[in-house]
């Protein structure tokens, strides 16, 4: 097999300002094509954020990009309630797949995607690019030197103040990918279930909503368990936080900066029941760059990503019970 891998882009969204020059960026991949459904989107996107890609063609029809024989592999940034459909169609034309998070809004779509995956022999992964930054790899090292002790809570906070330009993310209501926990409030989650290793067996939430039945806001708890909690808060009306903080038996660990920028400096800091205090900074990295390379390498080799589709479903899972949780004003069995 070719030693880079072959892309098509299906979409023009916005999210395309970092995964496009990542594409072109990565040591083991090539843009060829990107497609978008409103006429001269995809060429638009490419003059603003392809700078150093050539001979890269644009289509006005999803459908066109494909059947290019040449692209090998997609990624899907389409809006939300549309990824499972367009998945589907990837995987039916031979095409592997890395789909911006979420994958799908139910389960049951992403074991269709997943079955249909493994009929076509594609690889699938949810686009979680923050598991890939280096500096989580460090995170990883210290809890496993047990230093901080057994983990025993998790805290984990995403929210911005939305914009006029992002106002779209709130015309549908919850059950049609609209609202806060589909765009970010995933990535809360996420991060909490990494330090876990099971499902968590409840979940409790308040939420707040839009007229249009959009949550713009929602906090809560999830149980995992003998004594193990974990609190999530996320929003589009409070200002910037990226960060999840890991408490244990014997101390407790932050992580500063969970959407980190090409150039941001990545921050760690821990403490010990013992006295110790340490802040670590590490070197910056692009985990958009690192997560496109991880997925060509695993295409290219045959290896399986490091999100895996039984992962895609834990979440998608997790946020559902959440969601219902608000929405009954009650706690959700997961």
């Amino acid at each position: 097999m070719s030693e880079t891998l072959k892309w098509g882009i299906l979409g023009a969204a916005r999210i395309n300002q970092r995964l496009m020059p990542a594409i072109i960026a990565a040591k083991n991949s090539e843009l060829v094509a990107i497609a978008s459904r409103r006429p001269g989107a995809a060429r638009e996107t490419l003059e603003q954020y392809g700078a150093g890609a050539s001979n890269v063609q644009t289509y006005d029809d999803p459908e066109q990009l494909l059947d290019n024989p040449d692209i090998q592999a997609v990624y899907l940034p389409m809006a939300n309630d549309e990824h499972a459909k367009w998945a589907l169609r990837a995987i039916e034309k031979g095409k592997h797949v890395l789909c911006e998070k979420p994958m799908a809004l139910t389960v049951a779509d992403i074991e269709s995607i997943q079955s249909a995956a493994a009929e076509k022999q594609v690889k699938v992964m949810e686009g979680f690019m923050y598991h890939f930054h280096p500096q989580h790899q460090r995170v990883a090292e210290i809890l496993d030197s047990g230093i901080i002790g057994e983990i025993r809570n998790v805290r984990s906070c995403f929210s911005f103040m939305m914009k006029p330009a992002r106002l779209y993310r709130l015309e549908k209501d919850v059950a049609h990918g609209g609202g806060a926990m589909w765009d970010i409030g995933c990535y809360a989650i996420h991060t909490i279930r990494r330090h876990f290793d099971s499902l968590p067996k409840a979940a409790t939430s308040l939420a707040k909503y839009t007229d249009s039945g959009a949550d713009v806001s929602q906090s809560g708890v999830l149980d995992f368990g003998e004594g193990r909690f974990a609190q999530f808060d996320f929003s589009f009306e409070r200002a910037r936080r990226a960060e999840y903080e890991i408490i244990g038996t014997q101390g407790g660990l932050k992580c500063h900066n969970v959407w980190q920028l090409p150039g941001d400096t990545p921050i760690i800091s821990w403490w010990t029941e013992a006295g110790q205090q340490t802040e670590e900074r590490l070197p910056a990295a692009n985990h958009f760059t690192l997560e496109i390379e991880h997925f060509s390498d695993c295409v290219l080799n045959d290896k399986q990503p490091a999100l895996s589709l039984e992962d895609a479903k834990a979440n998608c899972r997790t946020i559902v019970a959440i969601n219902q949780s608000a929405e009954n004003g009650k706690t959700i069995q997961v």
